[in-house]
């Protein structure tokens, strides 16, 4: 099955559209920022296990939300609880002073007797160094992806593949600060998910237009060449989008609260990746091909030290 899309020759059109969501995408970033969770930004936590009672996660979050009327740190939106099977509680909240945790730990008793197995303090600095561990890891992650597409392709081709995960990502952080979702570690897992993900399906399309340029049709500009090969290859990528999607949807529906952020981040940058993939990676590389006059003799130079045969050579 092949769609018929024109990519290329509607290439304002859709760069027009990502440009504008990525502008609204920064403009959100900097003016509502982002809700730093306790894991950058700081707090204090709980871990506790009733001993008399099994409890649940909403009987635990409408004990805190009383307690929030009178101390406005431990509200839903500050706050992050998790129970596990074995009935062990997890209770993070912002950095409170010690009057503060004896009344958060004496509100929780009303639910009945537990025993504290570990109370935890994450200092503002842990939380600093967090936020530069998670720069250097999406930044070795980009540089990694472009060495590797330059060498299995072409550096216009690196470009317009980092370029179209910068897309994915501004989309992603800014819905999240958009949205006020509370970002923690799993959200970085989230982005380097997003990366790894959007660029395996413009691999995908790279690689149909490296063999669509060997065999070297005839009569084909870079254009048509370009095209061809978002065609061929678009219901494939939008086939593995909509099935991982539905696992993602499923998580966001039974995953429980504490997921939301991770799920919705993946959701978001699934789309976006989705779209970039076949709307904003190889239009650059057109662009790029196109400014420097390349077309399709261009993309394709003679080995003479090979026997004789003509050999790909994207981009003299």
């Amino acid at each position: 099955m092949k769609t018929n899309l024109h990519v290329i020759k509607n290439i304002k059109i859709y760069l027009s559209i990502s440009i504008i969501l990525v502008t609204l995408s920064i403009v959100i970033f900097f003016t509502k920022g982002l809700n730093y969770g306790i894991d950058f930004s700081g707090g204090n936590l709980f871990q506790l296990k009733y001993t008399s009672t099994s409890v649940t996660l909403n009987q635990i979050n409408e004990n805190l939300d009383k307690l929030a009327k009178e101390l406005p740190q431990v509200n839903s939106n500050s706050r992050k609880v998790q129970i596990s099977d074995d009935g062990t509680v997890i209770v993070r909240v912002p950095e409170i002073s010690e009057n503060d945790k004896r009344k958060v730990l004496n509100n929780l008793k009303e639910l009945g007797s537990y025993t504290l197995d570990k109370e935890d303090k994450v200092g503002a600095s842990i939380g600093d160094d967090l936020k530069k561990s998670a720069i250097y890891s999406l930044g070795i992650g980009a540089i990694l992806i472009v060495i590797y597409i330059t060498m299995r392709f072409e550096f216009s081709f690196a470009i317009g593949g980092i370029l179209s995960l910068l897309h994915d990502i501004i989309i992603a952080v800014g819905f999240i600060a958009l949205m006020g979702y509370e970002v923690d570690t799993p959200f970085i897992a989230a982005i380097l998910t997003i990366l790894g993900y959007s660029i395996n399906d413009t691999i995908v399309i790279y690689d149909r237009i490296r063999e669509n340029l060997k065999r070297k049709h005839k009569g084909w500009t870079l254009e048509e060449c370009m095209d061809n090969s978002i065609n061929q290859t678009a219901i494939r990528s939008l086939n593995t989008s909509v099935t991982t999607l539905f696992s993602v949807i499923a998580i966001l529906v039974f995953g429980g609260a504490s997921l939301k952020t991770f799920i919705m981040t993946l959701l978001i940058g699934i789309l976006a990746g989705t779209y970039s993939s076949i709307f904003v990676a190889t239009p650059i590389v057109y662009l790029l091909n196109k400014k420097k006059g390349n077309n399709m003799e261009d993309m394709f130079k003679d080995d003479e030290e090979n026997d004789g045969k003509r050999i790909e050579k994207i981009l003299v």
